[in-house]
């Protein structure tokens, strides 16, 4: 039995926890965003992004918006009307990227995939290879799928360009891996990197985030036959940004967060933030494979480091679990999304957590599943990732002073 006095345990794929240090900076009296100090705060928030995303080049745009806005701004900027581009679909964020592109005007040459797989690497590189006029002007790549619970290598895409000597751009959707997985945008060559402030970053909802390289900043330039924009141009967040203003009225207070969440990454350093969820992950897969269940990725090389969606048996509904875990126990977790619903419940597993979170999720997890007839032996899936973080443990443990 849940009481009103004990907050939600939110284990979804996003929002995520939001900390205190972060809560605290945007609890705020409002601000005067043209105010004469205010590039104090801004401009120093656009460079410590860059060193997030790992670029080389290029600049970063913060829009008061979901990544959605920013997805639209990365292609509206850079392509025009009847441009040809390769994408794949194999998962719901998949899917409405490759939607929003062909609403757009994109001609969309598409690799669909099974669901629980990721980016075609070897297809990617055989159509590349055949493109011998460079038709195709930029290349998608959703390098974490969070329906599915899918990463996909990148840096593959990458070497599929280089290759094939390809000029397309590289368009990378990043929403639920910025700031949690390995991005490497400059070594990758990756031109435009989605992000939204509810993942890594652990912030609400209201920041899209995207990151541009040079190279794509130059083809908005050169850009003739260019789509319609406004609210999303490039050209006029420049014109400010530079300032260390905006267009328009920003998110002042998300903006405060977002300052006090890179203090975060910085001080525990990116890279350990990258481990710190690699090993957490790995803890909730133990978990799962204690429990007999398995993961919609299909394989090792899918397994994302910030969301596990876990298939249910025959039989079980996973909406079911879902509810239980909400009513029963007052723990979240995310559903299953379009040709998965019903068929898996997700652990999301990023942004501001730690062993023990991870084993309270656990905990309820395995009640819910029980409760709703899966045949698990309470503390298998626990026990597991418990046994996984104590053989893990990086920090030595505390002797006794006799």
């Amino acid at each position: 039995m849940t009481t009103t006095m004990v907050k939600p345990h939110l284990f979804i794929p996003g929002p995520t926890n939001v900390p205190d240090a972060v809560r605290m900076a945007m609890n705020i009296p409002m601000e005067d965003m043209r105010s004469a100090d205010y590039p104090k705060l801004t401009l120093p928030v656009f460079e410590d992004l860059k060193k997030v995303f790992k670029m080389k080049d290029g600049r970063v745009f913060i829009f008061p918006s979901s990544g959605t806005g920013a997805w639209e701004s990365a292609i509206t900027n850079t392509l025009a009307v009847g441009d040809k581009v390769l994408m794949s679909r194999f998962g719901q964020f998949s899917l409405l990227w490759v939607d929003m592109a062909e609403r757009l005007g994109l001609k969309v040459e598409l690799c669909d995939e099974e669901w629980g797989t990721g980016v075609p690497l070897e297809k990617y590189a055989d159509i590349l290879a055949k493109d011998t006029a460079n038709e195709i002007k930029a290349v998608f790549a959703t390098h974490n799928e969070t329906a599915t619970g899918v990463s996909s290598d990148i840096a593959g895409v990458r070497k599929a360009l280089d290759a094939a000597k390809h000029p397309a751009l590289l368009f990378v959707d990043g929403v639920s891996s910025v700031g949690s997985l390995e991005m490497r945008m400059g070594e990758w060559g990756v031109d435009a990197c989605v992000s939204g402030s509810q993942k890594g970053f652990m912030l609400p909802t209201g920041l899209g985030i995207l990151a541009v390289s040079q190279k794509a900043l130059d083809a908005n330039k050169s850009l003739n036959g260019r789509m319609n924009r406004c609210f999303f141009s490039w050209e006029d967040m420049i014109k400010t940004n530079d300032l260390g203003y905006f267009p328009y009225t920003p998110a002042t207070q998300l903006i405060r967060g977002l300052r006090a969440s890179l203090d975060l990454i910085f001080a525990e350093g990116l890279d350990n933030v990258i481990a710190r969820h690699t090993r957490l992950a790995s803890g909730v897969r133990a978990a799962v494979d204690a429990w007999g269940l398995k993961l919609c990725a299909k394989e090792p090389k899918w397994h994302s480091d910030t969301v596990s969606a876990i298939l249910v048996p025959e039989g079980i509904d996973a909406v079911n679990v879902l509810k239980t875990a909400y009513y029963r126990y007052n723990t979240s977790l995310g559903t299953g999304l379009n040709k998965v619903a019903g068929k898996v419940f997700r652990i999301g597993h990023l942004g501001a957590l730690d062993e023990g979170m991870i084993g309270g999720v656990l905990f309820n997890v395995e009640m819910a599943l029980k409760d709703c007839g899966v045949p698990i032996k309470f503390g298998s899936g626990t026990g597991a990732a418990a046994e996984y973080f104590s053989k893990t443990a990086t920090k030595p443990a505390l002797q006794s002073a006799a």
